[in-house]
């Protein structure tokens, strides 16, 4: 088993960058290794909004989605309040007496309803915060998860947090290193297209011709090798917008 998890580590490690590393979360040996059924993955944005949820076995992720961001907005969800309030992984056992998660209302309108009898949560931290989380549920007759379960889903956690960091540090470095290919001006254009201006809107911002806009934007496509406006935007993510 402990050879298994070092598998798991070395496939969250080996990743080339953040999407690949997500999709590698779904593969099965994460579920096989915690006696899941279905397993997720969820991030955050620096605004702490919601960007990104990654979900092996369910057939409707966006539904599951809308179904529980319209229920929390009701109800209580005291699993992930309490990853939120210390950054640590827990399962229903903790917070819960023996029976008390079967009659909580996030269970008998949410899990229930996807047939996810017991659930472990944990943390995906960064920069002093909670940057997402991931999950494991098992279904039907399966046993609950135990302290066991929960020291290695910290591991996990530890390792996956740890190597978004390095994939999130790499791609600052690349997106610094295109940035500098712009100067001042071309970089206030881009930052005011990030925003939704149109040409003619940029030119009367700066006071300059929308043509000098449509102009200078072909400079920035050419300079960091894009066709459109949103190609540009999201390879300066972090420096516009």
């Amino acid at each position: 088993m402990i050879n298994s998890l070092q598998n798991l580590f070395t496939t969250i490690a080996s990743a080339k960058n953040e999407t690949e590393m997500r999709s590698r979360f779904l593969d099965s040996s994460f579920g096989e290794h915690f006696g899941a059924q279905d397993w997720g993955i969820h991030l955050y944005d620096q605004q702490s909004r919601l960007v990104s949820v990654d979900i092996r076995g369910i057939k409707n992720v966006d539904e599951f989605v809308e179904r529980y961001q319209k229920l929390k907005l009701a109800i209580a969800d005291p699993l992930l309040d309490y990853v939120n309030n210390y950054h640590a992984p827990v399962h229903e056992e903790m917070v819960f007496p023996p029976g008390g998660w079967k009659e909580c209302q996030m269970y008998e309108n949410f899990c229930a309803y996807y047939g996810h009898e017991h659930m472990a949560i944990a943390p995906i931290v960064g920069e002093g915060r909670l940057i997402g989380g991931i999950y494991f549920a098992r279904i039907r007759d399966t046993p609950a998860f135990n302290p066991r379960d929960l020291a290695k889903l910290s591991a996990i956690c530890t390792h996956f947090s740890a190597n978004l960091a390095k994939l999130r540090a790499q791609q600052i470095s690349i997106n610094s290193a295109l940035a500098s290919r712009l100067t001042r001006r071309e970089l206030q254009i881009a930052e005011l297209v990030a925003e939704g201006l149109t040409n003619a809107e940029i030119g009367n911002q700066l006071w300059i011709s929308r043509n000098t806009v449509k102009q200078t934007l072909k400079k920035i496509f050419r300079k960091l090798n894009v066709s459109a406006r949103a190609q540009m935007v999201a390879k300066l993510k972090d420096f516009v917008g």
